[in-house]
């Protein structure tokens, strides 16, 4: 029987389809949730709130540092004054009015080995492979994901630990397995941990946890079978989600990597394939998962509400209005965002009135 959901708001907000299917939201321990969106040369922040409410202006915009720089994932400072931005060959932090406020340097994301430049530092290097950056929760640490360069002949990607305030580095761990074509980090509501996903292609994921003490970094992995991707973080305990690479389970864990509750996709009508889960899912409030599944061939996206411990599943998502796109980002907050075919207008949705 579907579980019937509940229109909260619909806005037009160009690139809406990033915020949603991509890297595009910032959520905070506090519960806020930024909206970091490109518009041309300038990287524009939003409260997704008061986008919600119908406000348009950006409560802050900032210039990109290098504007042929496409990739690698960015993050805001929590009072909105600096954003530090994740470059080919470095992490920078910007003022709004576009002034370098540090620059920490590191080797090139680009594949080809030793590879010179020009000098100049807008040059961009042929690859897509980049790196990410998040500002911790209390604006005091910045985490980024970076490439080292300790030989002519070889280099090792690292995490590092960064103060804010300059970008001096505080502490780094090696990350000897990691071959990565992109990555993204997901900060616990705890203000504690930092978790890194990192995507490499078809050769899996790697999931790493860490925190820092003021003193010491200390980190773990949870590569047992290198191919989950973390999703989302628990609002109110400290476990968290993943998906299987490409979608056979999703899974619910303890801090420390332990399996607490595993979930295959159901099926929905005669499909003569399995459907798999989408990487969009995560905790709509404490009690509850939100995941979308898709056919063997991409079609036939549906949405489902799960129990959050157990992740028994209670029941199909049905719209209103019609499907949704696949994806889905939930807020912890007891709704979610859907985004139109068009990439346009945004839909926040609740399963309560």
């Amino acid at each position: 029987m579907p579980i019937t959901a509940h229109l909260r708001a619909c806005v037009e907000l160009p690139g809406a389809h990033a915020l949603v299917d991509g890297f595009a939201g910032e959520s905070r321990g506090d519960g806020s949730h930024r909206v970091l969106l490109r518009s041309g040369h300038e990287l524009e922040v939003h409260d997704l709130a008061e986008v919600l409410a119908g406000e348009r202006a950006p409560l802050a915009v900032f210039p990109l540092p290098w504007p042929g720089w496409e990739h690698g994932v960015h993050s805001v400072g929590p009072d909105g004054t600096f954003a530090v931005f994740s470059g080919q060959r470095a992490v920078r932090a910007v003022g709004t009015d576009g002034e370098t406020l540090w620059e920490y340097r590191h080797g090139c994301w680009g594949p080809e080995i030793g590879h010179p430049h020009s000098g100049d530092e807008q040059e961009v290097c042929r690859g897509l492979e980049h790196g990410s950056c998040r500002v911790s929760d209390d604006g005091r640490l910045v985490w980024a994901h970076v490439v080292t360069e300790p030989g002519e002949d070889a280099w090792e990607e690292r995490w590092v630990v960064l103060d804010a305030r300059d970008g001096r580095e505080l502490a780094a761990l090696p990350l000897p397995d990691s071959a990565a074509a992109g990555s993204r980090h997901l900060s616990h509501p705890d203000g504690v941990h930092m978790g890194l996903c990192i995507g490499m292609g078809q050769d899996g994921v790697l999931l790493h946890w860490a925190r820092w003490d003021g003193e010491h970094l200390t980190g773990w992995d949870v590569n047992s079978t290198m191919d989950r991707i973390l999703v989302d973080v628990h609002p109110a305990h400290p476990g968290f989600l993943t998906v299987e690479h490409y979608g056979a389970d999703l899974r619910l864990h303890a801090l420390d990597g332990a399996v607490l509750a595993e979930r295959e996709p159901e099926a929905a009508g005669e499909e003569e394939d399995p459907p798999c889960w989408d990487w969009t899912c995560g905790f709509v409030d404490a009690d509850t998962v939100i995941a979308s599944t898709a056919g063997a061939d991409g079609e036939g996206s549906r949405h489902w509400l799960l129990h959050a411990r157990t992740l028994e599943v209670r029941g199909a998502v049905g719209y209103p209005a019609g499907p949704a796109d696949a994806s889905v980002r939930p807020l912890g907050d007891g709704t979610w965002l859907t985004c139109d075919p068009d990439g346009r207008h945004l839909r926040r949705w609740s399963e309560r009135p």
